[in-house]
């Protein structure tokens, strides 16, 4: 499996150099980040929001090592934030953080971490809109949880994000399952050890579908991340089997993944956000699309091979 070697290089310094020099890295990247600046990104979000999506909106960037560039990650936001005001959009656009990105994994950690990120859900609220707490490798869970925790005491609508490759999510799933809760399910985008993940994709999806039955029998606000076909049919019939109404859960796919399946389910009725991500430091985030799924990766091989 190609998965995991590209998840591996998504740590290698080196490789990044590699891929970041190649002539055909950003014809690639520009499928899935579609800008590097505020001013770049905001006409994709009038476009997107034009044709009846939503947004959920992702500063790139994971590699923090000093508390200077997790302030700086902070002010990113809150600059995002302060652009799309005049835009009056509410919670068509809303923002998704790493609390990587935000200090987490500094001396502080988890008190620097739910520093930085406060800030922003409160800038967030003012503007009528909201903030998901992406999920990251298992090691920083719990902390993720616990600031999410604390977070929903004055914000409540804040979100966070379950992964089904790993065996705690089902019992996480059971927690959050509540009322007034937001909770985005997704496969998983961390190579993880046997010990506490499933490796084989039948066991994914699988346990994919547990989790979301939880969600849709439960209290809260579901989040389908998917782009696979078949969960995106079995959610629309667990959510018809839970009496769920089309604005009581929604559908989010990646910017540039899908694009007409996008298009389709909004003119269904369906709530459909997509995931759209901008920034400079880019280079975790496009290894991760590439491990996700084999298709991103022969398209980036093939446009190496036609430009090569």
């Amino acid at each position: 499996m190609l998965g995991p070697v590209i998840l591996a290089a998504s740590r290698s310094d080196r490789m990044r150099r590699l891929i970041s020099a190649a002539p055909v890295t950003k014809q690639v990247v520009d499928r899935f980040i579609p800008g590097e600046t505020v001013d770049e990104i905001l006409p994709i979000v009038r476009e997107l929001t034009d044709n009846g999506l939503e947004l959920t909106m992702d500063v790139v960037g994971e590699d923090i090592t000093t508390p200077e560039q997790a302030e700086a990650a902070r002010d990113a936001y809150l600059e995002l934030i302060d652009r799309l005001k005049p835009l009056e959009l509410g919670p068509r656009a809303e923002m998704s953080v790493k609390l990587s990105m935000f200090g987490q994994a500094l001396p502080g950690r988890h008190e620097l971490a739910l520093a930085n990120v406060r800030p922003v859900v409160e800038a967030a609220a003012e503007i009528g809109t909201t903030v998901t707490l992406d999920a990251e490798d298992h090691t920083t869970l719990d902390s993720m949880f616990a600031i999410h925790e604390e977070l929903r005491k004055d914000f409540p609508g804040t979100g966070c994000v379950i992964q089904a490759y790993l065996f705690r999510t089902e019992e996480d799933a059971r927690r959050l399952a509540a009322a007034g809760s937001r909770v985005r399910l997704v496969k998983g985008a961390y190579k993880e050890p046997a010990e506490v993940a499933y490796q084989q994709k039948h066991e994914i999806d699988k346990a994919y579908v547990r989790i979301l039955r939880t969600l849709m029998e439960g209290e809260g606000y579901p989040m389908i991340g998917s782009h696979d076909p078949r969960l995106i049919a079995i959610a629309q019939e667990l959510a018809r089997t839970a009496g769920r109404k089309l604005d009581e859960y929604e559908f989010q796919m990646l910017y540039g993944i899908r694009g007409d399946e996008h298009v389709r389910l909004a003119a269904e009725g369906h709530r459909m956000r997509v995931y759209t991500a901008y920034g400079t430091d880019w280079y975790g985030y496009f290894m991760r699309r590439l491990a996700e799924k084999p298709a991103n990766l022969r398209f980036f091989a093939r446009s190496m091979i036609s430009r090569g």
